[in-house]
């Protein structure tokens, strides 16, 4: 009987007995104070950090801004991060996946390390990266020396390392985004299909990859994000040569260090534009693609 009258004051049972959601009943506050409290955290780490680039641009005519990033040096550098970070991403998304199916369709020893080890880039130090990525990699290092002796020339110093490094620090961003979506795969969807006759390709093709392909297109606009910004572990991979392997955030480095602020706002600001189109037709296709597989 007690439970009954408890139950019956719950703003989550109607007086007739019947369950019911009230929207404005949440264990976290109120409407008001929460988009408050968001606002205000969004603006203090992201918005007000974000407009002081154009603030700090403010003084640049359109014709100034465009001079600057229209240089060849500029353009080469916009060039050489765009097209790294985008192999970098697309090699992450085709492995993401595998490490991910991994990690969730089978069970092995020592998988617990494996998937704590996925985080490492997270919590390494940038720099720390780079320069064991370098040192593996130069012609003296285990990878670039056993390359060089077979006539490979060493990832480092060219753009095979930038994308070597730009892989090591995005590939956390397409597992994490994958895994999750993975664990929830209706299992007993793939095994109808195979008592039905589907071969495995086609299980994958028309039941899993439209579930996760939202997921893998959210990690790849992630990787390309934190490519494209990179500058810790590409610095000393990339050997830093200009039109051949200087990255946009070195060259905002270059300018600053010789109080050219004015070009380094002005390249900042390329990448800024440059990053949020990037992000909004990442999110744009993977809407569309969330899309079709509810419609489905």
């Amino acid at each position: 009987m007690q439970d009954v009258q408890k139950w019956s004051k719950s703003p989550f049972v109607a007086p007739d007995g019947t369950r019911k959601f009230n929207t404005a009943t949440s264990v976290i506050p109120g409407f008001g104070l929460s988009i408050g409290v968001t606002l205000s955290m969004l603006s203090l780490i992201v918005l007000i950090p974000l407009a002081s680039i154009f603030w700090s641009s403010a003084d640049l005519t359109v014709m100034d801004f465009f001079a600057t990033i229209t240089r060849r040096r500029v353009l080469m550098s916009f060039a050489v991060s765009l097209e790294t970070a985008l192999l970098a991403s697309l090699i992450n998304m085709v492995m993401g996946l595998i490490m991910a199916w991994v990690l969730v369709r089978y069970q092995f020893p020592g998988k617990r390390l494996l998937d704590g080890m996925i985080e490492l880039p997270f919590a390494l130090p940038t720099v720390v990266a780079g320069m064991a990525l370098t040192s593996l990699t130069a012609n003296t290092g285990l990878i670039g020396g056993f390359l060089a002796s077979i006539g490979i020339p060493a990832p480092a110093y060219t753009r095979a390392g930038i994308v070597i490094a730009m892989i090591f620090v995005g590939i956390p961003f397409v597992v994490r985004s994958i895994q999750p979506v993975l664990e929830k795969v209706d299992r007993q969807m793939e095994e109808a299909a195979f008592i039905m006759g589907a071969s495995p390709v086609t299980i994958f093709r028309r039941i899993i990859f439209p579930e996760i392909r939202p997921a893998m297109l959210t990690g790849f606009g992630l990787a390309f994000a934190r490519s494209m910004g990179e500058y810790g572990s590409v610095v000393f991979i990339a050997g830093n040569k200009p039109y051949e392997t200087e990255i946009a955030p070195l060259l905002i480095m270059s300018e600053l260090q010789e109080y050219d602020y004015t070009s380094a706002t002005a390249i900042a600001l390329g990448m800024l534009i440059i990053a949020f189109l990037v992000l909004f037709l990442t999110n744009l296709i993977q809407g569309r693609a969330a899309k079709r597989a509810g419609e489905r």
